[in-house]
């Protein structure tokens, strides 16, 4: 089958358009005809060598795809060939054919298309857990989401809007992506490039109350600044640390305030638990993309030989919304 493979770590160029042997489903499993995935970041880092597979999972690049059932593994039921999915992988979505867990399994609304899908699953599920099965959002409560513009971001703003009433939502973002962030539903946007401290502006926005949740992916930079944005008993969420992994916390506050911080990765989660996270998000969301209420924002749509391309425009940060990547 062709496939997107590398030649050893590093930049752009050891991404290499060429044939592998097709997977073959094993049990609980299904293989997919895939027609579309999309570039998240987190294949940035694995093409730099930071960012293994599980294991048992496929070195390929790639965590979600959209396409068709093409064959049932040992003990699969409820699912047809032929029958249009997206679902969450932990790895070889950059390929013609990949595998992936029954469970993990959701049926593509007849109102999206292929390239749609192929933004779900990475992105939306990644901001519905975090921000309401972890982070417990509720109607009436504020929260920061930080990243203006990125897939997660895109994805939090839009199913915040969808499932929550009277939610402010505050969101950092580069100066060119304010405007863009504003009309798809942010309260405040923050310049992040003019204002790294962000805390004071939260404070005045909320009448020093703060917010009850925060989605962050940056790290050690903003943990100072989440923490005094945070209101009493709130929670800040770290998806991601890419301005560093430490950084000094004031435990006195946190204990008096009795906020949380909690860690969270969606990739290396027991494939149970990931399921029932796809099972409570088809339950809830999914409805919310069949009606059209959320659609996915795409940037730009490449072709699998320009997979370098595509990496291209995620590392200079020029999308909004996803990238997607077609593979037939």
């Amino acid at each position: 089958m062709k496939a997107v493979l590398m030649d050893g770590f590093g930049g752009i160029e050891v991404l290499k358009v060429g044939e592998t042997p097709k997977p073959a489903p094993g049990e609980e499993q299904v293989l997919i005809k895939v027609v579309a995935t999309s570039i998240n970041r987190p294949d940035l880092v694995q093409r730099m060598g930071n960012y293994p597979p599980p294991p048992g999972d496929s070195e390929i690049l790639g965590l979600e795809v959209a396409g068709t059932v093409e064959e049932l593994g040992p003990g699969v039921t409820g699912w047809t060939k032929g029958a249009r999915v997206m679902s969450l992988v932990g790895g070889g979505a950059y390929a013609e054919y990949a595998v992936a867990y029954a469970n993990h399994l959701m049926p593509i609304p007849e109102s999206m298309s292929f390239e749609e899908a192929a933004c779900v699953c990475e992105s939306y599920i990644t901001a519905f857990l975090n921000l309401f099965m972890i982070g417990g959002l509720k109607d009436n409560n504020k929260v920061i989401i930080h990243g203006g513009g990125g897939g997660v971001n895109t994805a939090g703003i839009q199913l915040c809007k969808a499932l929550l009433s009277a939610t402010q939502i505050i969101v950092t973002a580069a100066p060119e992506k304010i405007d863009r962030v504003k009309e798809i539903g942010a309260d405040m946007v923050i310049n992040f490039k003019e204002t790294p401290d962000f805390a004071e502006k939260v404070k005045e926005f909320t009448n020093k109350k703060g917010v009850d949740v925060i989605l962050d992916h940056v790290g050690a930079k903003y943990l100072a600044p989440n923490m005094n944005s945070l209101a009493y008993a709130g929670r800040l969420v770290i998806i991601g640390v890419i301005s560093g992994i430490k950084a000094e916390l004031n435990l006195a506050l946190m204990m008096v305030k009795r906020q949380q911080i909690i860690g969270s990765v969606l990739r290396s989660r027991p494939v149970k638990d990931k399921g029932d996270i796809v099972a409570e998000f088809t339950k809830t969301a999914l409805p919310k993309f069949a009606d059209r209420t959320i659609v996915p924002m795409i940037e730009k749509v490449f072709s699998i030989d320009e997979v370098a391309e595509a990496h291209k425009m995620m590392e200079e940060d020029k999308h909004f919304g996803k990238i997607v990547l077609k593979i037939v």
